[in-house]
């Protein structure tokens, strides 16, 4: 780790209370994140239940996934100000403010009225909604990190943060199979009907077990230690952060850009990409889905006992080529017409996004802990607002343009983004783990 981490023992054994803590954490942020990506697993019908009768199906997608980015757009704003409270007066309070932010907006989406009956409205109040989630979420997935992080012994940052980030993929696969369960029991016609609500009205119940849940959490002993030594940000810590931290920002800023590609494009669009370019039944996408999703949790797994088995940047190097292969794997199938093959490529390439387990250890280790909530919580929402926002609807249109490939070129494209960041990071070792 970095800087004043003398308030956490070196060699403290890893105990019962730190597992109930990854475990009752991990569990909370499952229930949250599902809250926050069951939106896409619905876009096809929201799009056609929310925007005006007679809209191109592309074009009605487009629209869809431009409010689902919505939401990634709002990141930032509720990352930095949660950030600033949680550096200043501490992670738990904020930990559990975002998901009670979270469940709100949820359930009131599974009560809004469609574009048939209030009209222009109805995309009005959508678009609201998300962007609640947005900023809710900017705050849940990095304070989650440094808490969880600050907690453990050092030399067990890699697997806390991993964990944590399974119990984040654990929410998308509960909205994976949801989906794909009610595909398979219910028409088209009557998911349109309204059973397209049910996910969203679970998810506000979800949110409320979620705020339960943390009221067993305690405070980081990090933070602890630091208010009684009195060495808790004076100055604004975003502003401390942009000042003194600006190649730790980018270095974790570029490692998020990565991360955005394998979980939105791989894990949330290819269940809706593989039936528009090739055809694949909607059961068939989602068990694929499901599948990849359950094989990212363990790949998270993995990744973060390589984080401290082997170091970051290894790590983060032999993640990046393994998911770039597998996205060309998934996709070129597909394009030769090896349609068959969809859910075991699909399976396959879901563990390779595991990568996305060792961001989190690297952005922890960049930042001191007096601005590591801000450090982290700028760099990764930023990113994620800028990459996860523009992606949907830029794959949307760059499938036109390069073809069904595409966002296997897109997503091997980060790849070697994150190839550059492991090497920066082997060769530099800016980070000590």
């Amino acid at each position: 780790m970095t800087v004043a981490d003398a308030s956490r023992p070196i060699h403290r054994p890893f105990d019962r209370r730190d597992a109930k803590t990854l475990g009752l954490s991990a569990l909370g942020g499952a229930l949250e994140f599902y809250d926050f990506v069951v939106f896409v697993f619905f876009a096809k019908v929201l799009g056609a239940l929310f925007f005006p009768p007679g809209t191109a199906p592309w074009l009605a997608q487009l629209q869809v996934y431009g409010i689902f980015a919505a939401g990634y757009v709002a990141r930032p704003l509720g990352g930095v100000v949660m950030a600033h409270f949680g550096d200043r007066l501490g992670r738990k309070r904020m930990f559990t403010l975002s998901v009670f932010m979270m469940s709100v907006p949820t359930l009131l989406i599974g009560l809004l009225p469609t574009h048939a009956q209030v009209g222009a409205l109805a995309p009005l109040l959508l678009l609201a909604m998300r962007v609640v989630q947005g900023i809710a979420v900017g705050g849940e997935v990095p304070g989650a990190w440094v808490f969880v992080a600050e907690h453990v012994p050092r030399g067990r940052v890699g697997i806390a943060c991993a964990t944590l980030t399974a119990g984040l993929t654990a929410g998308i696969l509960i909205g994976s199979l949801l989906a794909a369960w009610i595909n398979a029991h219910y028409s088209a016609a009557q998911v349109q009907e309204g059973i397209w609500r049910v996910p969203f009205l679970l998810g506000g119940a979800f949110g409320f077990i979620a705020v339960w849940l943390r009221r067993w959490l305690e405070e980081t002993p990090v933070f602890v230690e630091m208010r009684e030594r009195r060495q808790l940000a004076r100055r604004l810590p975003v502003k401390q952060v942009l000042a003194a931290h600006r190649p730790a920002v980018i270095l974790s800023m570029l490692a998020s850009w990565q991360l955005t590609a394998a979980i939105v494009v791989i894990v949330l669009l290819t269940p809706t990409l593989v039936q528009t370019s090739f055809g694949i039944a909607p059961a068939v996408a989602f068990q694929g889905n499901s599948l990849a999703t359950l094989t990212l949790v363990f790949g998270c797994l993995v990744a973060g006992w390589a984080v401290d088995r082997i170091g970051v940047g290894r790590a983060l190097l032999f993640g990046s080529l393994g998911l770039g292969a597998a996205a060309y794997a998934l996709y070129g199938a597909l394009v030769a017409g090896h349609q068959a093959q969809f859910v075991a490529w699909y399976t396959l390439a879901g563990f390779c996004c595991g990568v996305v387990g060792v961001t989190p250890a690297l952005m922890v280790a960049a930042f001191p802990p007096e601005v590591r909530f801000s450090g982290l919580s700028f760099s990764y929402n930023v990113a994620y607002a800028v990459f996860g926002g523009l992606t949907p609807p830029l794959i949307a249109w760059v499938s036109v343009a390069w073809g069904p490939l595409a966002p296997a070129h897109y997503v091997s494209f980060t790849c070697l983004v994150g190839v550059g960041v492991a090497a920066w990071v082997i060769v530099k070792r800016p980070l000590r783990y």
